[in-house]
């Protein structure tokens, strides 16, 4: 009987993918590859090492989960190619978990008195642009995922009544512009993780919480634009 969830995480460059019992939640293996523009080529097989390293084959799953986004275009739609693939072939449903809320998640489970603070990912949006949400270490959303322009009054009303976390790849650029509030801290090396994304797939599976196979598109949260290239004749 299919008893696993696999979930894939390709938001960022970091390619991750993770195998967790839909019985009691547990961890039963992770794997990740730290190589820019290698998800496409390498995605396939690091599901393909990890069920076998694990002694599991993929008619053990029961569903398949990836990172909604925002994060990467190009790695969105692969990881989304993907999860439809292994949905469509093996008829098992597909659940999608938000990366902000992924990433706030991973950050709460591992945060002393977590109630104490709200927690803001941010993930790099280019110049001084950055995704960004807030949430209670309960999941609850208080800012929902939203593309902010970074300036010394970003997030002031938040700071002014609570404490916030920032992390991601893009709270480097935030950090300056804030230094000295007695309200922020920061924590670095924290990057989306499939482990979290199926940890927070595992309510969405109990709940039935399905996306339509066919239809699902990831959360770009911006336009894809796209550019013409320059006639050289």
């Amino acid at each position: 009987m299919p008893s696993l969830i696999l979930s894939l995480e390709t938001s960022s460059p970091v390619c991750s993918v993770a195998l967790h019992r839909v019985a009691d939640g547990s961890l039963v293996g992770q794997t990740e590859l730290r190589l820019e523009k290698s998800h496409s080529s390498h995605l396939s097989v690091l599901v393909s090492q990890l069920l076998e390293n694990t002694g599991h084959t993929l008619q053990d799953l029961a569903a398949v989960a990836l990172s909604d986004g925002p994060g990467s275009y190009t790695g969105l739609r692969i990881g989304a190619a993907a999860a439809k693939g292994f949905c469509y072939a093996l008829d098992v449903p597909l659940l999608a978990v938000g990366t902000l809320q992924s990433l706030a998640h991973q950050v709460a489970q591992r945060t002393a008195h977590p109630e104490n603070y709200l927690y803001c990912p941010m993930l790099d949006a280019r110049r001084m642009e950055v995704y960004a949400a807030l949430y209670r270490h309960d999941g609850t959303e208080e800012l929902a995922p939203t593309p902010l322009v970074l300036d010394a009054d970003t997030l002031g009303e938040q700071l002014a009544h609570h404490s916030l976390l920032c992390f991601g790849n893009g709270a480097a650029k935030f950090r300056p512009l804030v230094a000295g509030h007695p309200h922020v801290a920061f924590l670095a090396g924290i990057e989306p993780s499939a482990i979290a994304v199926g940890e927070l797939a595992l309510g969405a599976y109990q709940r039935q919480e399905f996306r339509s196979v066919a239809y699902y598109e990831p959360f770009y949260l911006k336009e894809v634009y796209t550019t013409t290239p320059k006639n050289r004749t």
